[in-house]
C-alpha cells in the first residue's frame, strides 16, 4: 500500500465537492492546517480524523486506501477470453466474461457438448450462482431433483446447494452464469 496516497485522495475528493479546505476542516471539525499538511503528505491522519474527512465528504473511508483503476483492465474483448477446459471434461468449455480470477464475482459462459455434463458428481459453491440458457435444452440436478431448463429459462442456486447440468440432446447447450462469493 505504500504507492497509495491519502493526502492526495483526499483532496481530490475534497474539490470534487467543491470545497475549500477550510470549508472540510470545519466539516470535519479538523484544524485547517492540519488538514492542509495531510493533504500535502506532511502529516499522517488519526484514524477518528479520517473517519471525520471521509463523513465530511460523505464517502466510504476505505475509498482513500483504494488504487486506481486500469479502465482497460476491467475489459474482456470477445476475441480474447479465457477458456478452461477441465481435465477429463472435455466436452465442457467455459468462457470467462471477468478479466481475473479471485474476485468475489465469477462469470462465464459454459458450452456443453451433446450428450456431456458439467460434472461428474453433483457439486457446490460457498456463493450464490445465477443462471441463464442461452441456447438449447438442459436437464438441471438440484439435491435430488431433475428440472429440463431450456433458452431463456434462468434459475438460482442457493450456497451450498448440490447441482449439476447435463446435456441430453443431441445439440449444443450454452449457459451464462455468475457465481457470487
Amino acid at each position: 500500500m505504500s504507492d497509495i496516497n491519502i493526502g492526495e485522495k483526499i483532496t481530490q475528493y475534497r474539490k470534487s465537492k467543491g470545497l475549500s479546505i477550510r470549508e472540510l476542516a470545519k466539516l470535519a471539525d479538523v484544524t485547517p492546517s492540519l488538514l492542509s499538511q495531510i493533504e500535502r503528505g506532511l502529516a499522517n491522519p488519526s484514524v477518528n480524523s479520517l473517519k471525520a474527512i471521509a463523513n465530511a465528504l460523505s464517502t466510504p473511508l476505505f475509498t482513500f486506501f483504494t488504487s486506481e483503476v486500469v479502465k482497460e483492465d476491467l475489459i474482456v474483448r470477445g476475441d480474447n477470453r479465457k477458456k478452461v477446459i477441465l481435465p477429463g471434461e472435455d466436452n465442457v468449455i467455459y468462457e470467462m466474461l471477468t478479466p481475473g480470477l479471485g474476485d468475489n464475482l465469477e462469470f462465464a459462459i459454459m458450452d456443453l457438448s451433446p450428450k456431456s455434463s458439467s460434472c461428474r458428481e453433483q457439486i457446490y459453491h460457498n456463493g450464490h450462482e445465477i443462471a441463464y440458457v442461452l441456447e438449447g435444452k438442459v436437464n438441471l440436478y438440484l439435491d435430488n431433483e431433475e428440472f429440463e431448463l431450456k433458452k431463456d429459462d434462468s434459475v438460482k442456486i442457493p450456497v451450498g446447494m448440490h447441482h449439476k447440468w447435463e446435456n441430453n440432446s443431441d445439440g449444443e447447450v450454452r449457459i451464462i452464469f455468475a457465481v457470487i462469493l
